[in-house]
């Protein structure tokens, strides 16, 4: 098959690449590519995970299985799990992968030749979801039959019931969501632990960094309480440091996997990190931070003086200080029976339930604390039922802490001894932000009779700018986190991802006269959105799915194969070619539209002339729609397109819309996925600004409003250099619109001011 590799390196890899390798296999290859020291790797792309499924006959039997579950049933969750796990370690590896998969090892195996094997679902590390610890890592491999072994192992996790629980329950698709494997040079890691670029609760300007002795997986699993370094970035000192008993380290053990040993006791209360390494690696976060724009969560590990970054991926916790409740003063019950460290903001109460392994999950009800030496990715099902958790070990960067926060769960962490402490059934209140246990209830968390209460606030930011901030939308299950962030609307809808995870093309769909299947799917994702934005603009992009995604789907089979897809048969030049593909998708908007959604906006892709958006028009004419009251806009994504704009809009176009990642590539002939010059990807380049400038110029002439929706909208740098040339509009991902909006603001004041200082008349 053609279309994505089976096979990517590091080097080919960046940010945008998270359907083919993942959210961890795409933050390495960034990474990689801004000069952080990450160790070299290669990934086993999604696509090859895709059609291991399709040539080994197991996608129908795999979602067969997953049909149905009611994840809240444990029994019933565990059993589905076995099967598909089992389906996917027993299927034998097609010849031509393995082949490829050892020639990558071998290559990788000349700077060593022990790696590690590390999940990376398409669906991980996003902003929206950290899905901590739901696949699995292989650390410690030597050898292309261990790695064989692993990158399967790996494959199935993703059919794990930890994950499947998480997906249902954050909301994706099973169908929609892949699985990569990063095949990484193993660092023998002295020290290793995990970073915070930015407080993970509140936002503030204060890495926090945790490490103990050995591999980094004792710190995430929480098998120790780590040494804890705060690091504040505006002092630039460390401004505190908690030294922990470190009485076990993971290493790695034989030719494949790790051990757990005890830690000799001279280094066990011995601090594991110097002044000056913990400075490195804050400067390491700033950088990572800086350049996504967002405050990273990151992997490190140490070898004699040098610093390795395993990997970053977005903090998706923070809710920024008025998010946390200050006042915790004690009410009726005024004895603190432990204290340990706060990982997640909020007051709860309720009766104790101990864990001591995943067989008591079972026991858990709802608004119970649980109580456990440490959380695994196996609890969270229980996780997500309790009004608090307490664990004996860990810090702010361990599984319970992570999970904790994400969702919205008050949690201490590190108490050493609550198991010991604490009885089942005993009443207490966790206060999640001083890290204090009470015995009994406090006034603030009293609870209605026979339940628990948590307290947790959410407020969108107040900052009011004349251009608009709205949000970018890959998935309808995001819409609501989405809309708390303030947003001014929805500048992008992506619908081929709600078509992609149903796993049939339009035309499967066609051919077997199920249109209105289709038509109802489709439209009840765009519905989600647009009740999440009543009143706000939703601008809903027509289908634009590339050959290579749609041959790996029902009805593909007849899919043309393309020497460069994204160069080929995609965005509104298929659907003018395939007017009952088209109309599928115009009776679905149209229906909306017929149901009182005013605020949905159409705009089409990969157009190169006026004609293809006045042919485009007439089909949504000949359908009934009324095209002079509703909005159509297109994107500009072929330099073509702006050369033309003037023409566009006397065409009628009622808004565009930037697509700068095409946009910079089809400007200066570079294909970011050709290692051979990504280094020359330049989104800032001379001739990207000028396109840009003119289309807005042109724009605000003509009156249509002007947007952009690429990742550029998510970068405060472009940002102020776009609303200081007119942009009406910018869409960013969901974790930047804050910071978004507050350098528009910044930038309209200071224009503002410039203006105002100036001469009269000048």
């Amino acid at each position: 098959m053609t279309g994505v590799p089976d096979i990517l390196w590091l080097e080919e890899i960046r940010k945008e690449d998270i359907p083919s390798v993942g959210g961890k296999g795409a933050s390495l290859g960034e990474m990689a590519s801004i000069g952080l020291p990450v160790p070299p790797a290669f990934v086993v792309t999604s696509q090859a995970f895709r059609r291991f499924l399709i040539r080994t006959g197991l996608e129908e039997p795999l979602y067969s299985i997953l049909e149905s579950l009611d994840v809240d049933d444990n029994d019933a969750l565990e059993s589905a799990a076995k099967k598909a796990k089992d389906l996917i370690h027993e299927a034998k590896m097609p010849d031509d992968l393995k082949s490829e998969i050892r020639i990558a090892y071998e290559k990788l195996s000349r700077t060593g030749d022990i790696v590690a094997a590390r999940s990376s679902a398409t669906a991980e590390d996003l902003p929206d979801a950290s899905f901590a610890g739901q696949q699995e890592t292989v650390l410690n491999i030597k050898g292309i039959d261990n790695l064989l072994k692993a990158v399967q192992v790996c494959w199935a996790s993703l059919y794990g019931a930890r994950a499947i629980y998480y997906r249902v329950k954050q909301g994706f698709d099973h169908h929609s969501v892949n699985i990569a494997v990063v095949v990484q040079q193993l660092i023998p890691s002295e020290k290793a632990g995990v970073m915070f670029t930015s407080h993970p609760v509140t936002g503030e300007s204060l890495s926090i960094i945790e490490g103990s002795w050995g591999l980094g997986e004792s710190v995430v699993s929480g098998t120790v309480s780590p040494d804890n370094y705060v690091f504040d970035r505006r002092l630039e000192r460390i401004t505190d440091r908690l030294i922990s008993l470190k009485n076990v380290e993971i290493v790695a053990d034989g030719n494949y996997g790790t051990i757990t040993r005890e830690v000799e006791k001279s280094r066990q209360e011995q601090q594991v990190l110097s002044d000056d390494e913990v400075r490195r690696l804050a400067t390491y976060g700033i950088v990572s931070e800086e350049h996504y724009g967002v405050p990273q969560d990151m992997e490190w590990g140490i070898v004699g003086d040098k610093i390795y970054i395993l990997q970053s991926r977005p903090v998706t916790t923070i809710k920024g200080p008025a998010a946390v409740k200050k006042d915790t003063k004690a009410g009726s019950a005024e004895t603190v029976i432990l204290q340990g460290q706060g990982a997640s903001p909020g007051i709860a109460c309720g009766p104790v339930i101990i864990v001591d392994d995943v067989r008591d999950i079972g026991k858990v009800k709802e608004g119970d604390i649980m109580v456990t030496r440490m959380t695994n990715p196996d609890m969270v099902p229980a996780m997500r039922k309790v009004a608090g958790i307490v664990t004996d070990e860990g810090g702010m960067t361990c599984h319970a802490a992570i999970v904790s926060r994400e969702l919205g769960t008050p949690a201490v962490v590190g108490t050493r001894k609550a198991t010991q402490v604490l009885t089942d059934g005993q009443v207490i209140s966790v206060d999640g932000e001083k890290g204090l246990i009470y015995d009994g209830v406090i006034a603030q968390a009293a609870p209605e009779p026979g339940a628990a209460q948590v307290q947790a606030s959410f407020a969108p930011s107040k900052i009011i700018t004349a251009t608009s901030v709205k949000v970018n939308v890959s998935m309808p299950e995001a819409a609501g986190r989405a809309a708390a962030t303030g947003a001014d609307g929805v500048g992008l809808l992506r619908i081929e991802h709600l078509i992609l995870g149903l796993n049939k093309t339009p035309e499967w769909y066609i051919r077997n006269q199920r249109e209105e299947d289709f038509i109802s799917e489709l439209m009840g994702g765009i519905k989600v959105v647009l009740d999440a934005f009543p009143g706000k603009p939703v601008w809903v992009r027509t289908l634009d799915a590339p050959t290579d995604e749609f041959r790996n789907m029902q009805g593909g089979e007849t899919e043309p194969i393309e020497h460069n897809p994204m160069l080929g048969w995609r965005g509104i030049r298929r659907d003018l070619q395939r007017p009952a593909q088209f109309k599928l998708q115009i009776d679905t908007f149209k229906r909306l539209w017929d149901l009182g959604y005013d605020n949905l906006g159409i705009m089409f892709p990969m157009v190169s002339h006026p004609r293809e958006f006045i042919q485009a028009k007439e089909l949504f004419r000949q359908a009934g729609v009324d095209v002079e009251n509703v909005d159509l806009g297109v994107m500009i994504e072929i330099p073509a397109s702006v050369v033309l704009i003037e023409d566009f809009i006397k065409a009628g176009i009622k808004f565009a819309s930037f697509g700068t990642n095409d946009l910079i590539q089809y400007t200066i002939a570079i294909d970011r996925n050709n290692e051979n010059v990504t280094d020359m990807y330049w989104p800032r380049h001379p001739a990207v600004l000028a396109l840009i400038d003119h289309a807005i110029q042109a724009c605000r002439k003509g009156g249509v409003e002007i947007s952009i929706c690429g990742q550029a909208g998510s970068d405060p740098d472009m940002v102020t250099w776009l609303v200081e040339h007119g942009i009406t509009s910018v869409s960013s991902n969901i974790d930047a619109i804050a910071k978004i909006r507050e350098t528009v603001a910044r930038t309209e004041q200071r224009i503002i001011l410039d203006a105002a200082r100036r001469p009269y008349g000048c």
